[in-house]
């Protein structure tokens, strides 16, 4: 009997060892995210996704990058980041020229990226998380076209040079092309700075007649409640406003009416699978991180990862209202 007792406390022991020793994660494997603009409502949503993903997964997750727009903080972000030598990088690219050398130096280095939101195609990243940005423009092209009935004036405000925005802008323009009544009169860079997209807008409600402005477009999340601002202060009630994004003040201003509707992605999405995705890059590792799996057939990464988007309106704003707040 006695030996019968000790054959299973053995097996016991061993079992539990069997599990401590198969557990796959822990508190000192660490993961970043590089934002491109850590102060925007959107960047704190793909930073709440990733920190959920990590908490499941009971592993570390660390989120930096500059609180404005700044392509070259962002590169010293995500320099600080490579030197941690953490399991894995995710990355808004702002500046392609300015972070793809960053980016291929963390590979050469064994330290997997992966980039989300906006990408770095030339880049050794394993592959991109995010947005079909060239088909959300062709979707919220089609709205403007509803709403002007084919004609006007129109403006855009942009990011200029981040790759994504450029995408977005480019997407309208396909679907404008098809329309020559409708004229886009200026594409405005705003920085990602909403003082510098209300005013331009004042002085574009400002003109009239022939040059009256009839649409207005924001291409990323900072612009859409300063120009609903402007336009309401001028009491434009004429005029169509298409934002980007579902910032609070954004959903807001679409159930007062002030913006007709917004393009929104997924950034929590985003991060969450983001992750997801370099976790379990870094417990199956490939057997050459450098290699250029994007023209590979064989490859065991996708090239893109799309998170979707969907067109909100007042026909469906309380539900995207609802479940952010669930997701909190």
């Amino acid at each position: 009997m006695r030996a019968m007792k000790q054959v299973a406390l053995t097996v016991l022991a061993l079992g539990v060892a069997g599990l401590v020793g198969c557990e796959r994660h822990s508190n000192k494997e660490v993961f970043y995210l590089v934002s491109a603009n850590a102060a925007l409502p959107y960047w704190q949503t793909a930073a709440a996704g990733f920190n959920r993903a990590a908490g499941q997964f009971k592993v570390t997750a660390k989120v930096v990058g500059p609180e404005n727009y700044d392509p070259q903080a962002e590169l010293a972000e995500l320099q600080k980041a490579v030197a941690a030598k953490p399991g894995g990088i995710l990355i808004s690219v702002s500046d392609a020229s300015v972070l793809q050398p960053e980016i291929d130096a963390a590979i050469q280095a064994g330290i997997p990226v992966i980039t989300i939101d906006s990408d770095a195609s030339g880049s050794r990243r394993l592959y991109f998380i995010g947005t079909n940005n060239l088909e959300a423009g062709r979707t919220g092209g089609k709205r403007l076209i509803e709403k002007l009935g084919g004609k006007g004036n129109v403006v855009f405000f942009t990011l200029a040079g981040q790759p994504n925005v450029e995408e977005r802008l480019k997407g309208f323009k396909d679907v404008l092309a098809t329309r020559p009544d409708i004229k886009i009169v200026d594409v405005v860079d705003i920085k990602s700075d909403a003082s510098v997209a209300y005013d331009k807008a004042q002085e574009f409600l400002a003109l009239t007649g022939p040059k009256k402005i009839d649409g207005f477009i924001c291409l990323e999340s900072a612009g859409g409640k300063p120009v609903s601002d402007a336009i309401k202060r001028a009491n434009a009630t004429d005029r169509e406003l298409i934002a980007w994004d579902a910032n609070p003040e954004t959903l807001d201003s679409i159930k007062s009416g002030a913006i007709d509707s917004t393009i929104v992605q997924k950034p929590f999405t985003m991060g969450y699978y983001g992750l997801k995705a370099l976790d379990e890059i870094f417990h199956a590792p490939p057997t050459q991180l450098g290699k250029d799996y994007g023209s590979d057939p064989f490859s065991p990464y996708p090239v893109f990862v799309d998170t979707g988007t969907s067109l909100v309106d007042k026909d469906n704003v309380d539900l995207y209202i609802a479940s952010a707040a669930q997701a909190k």
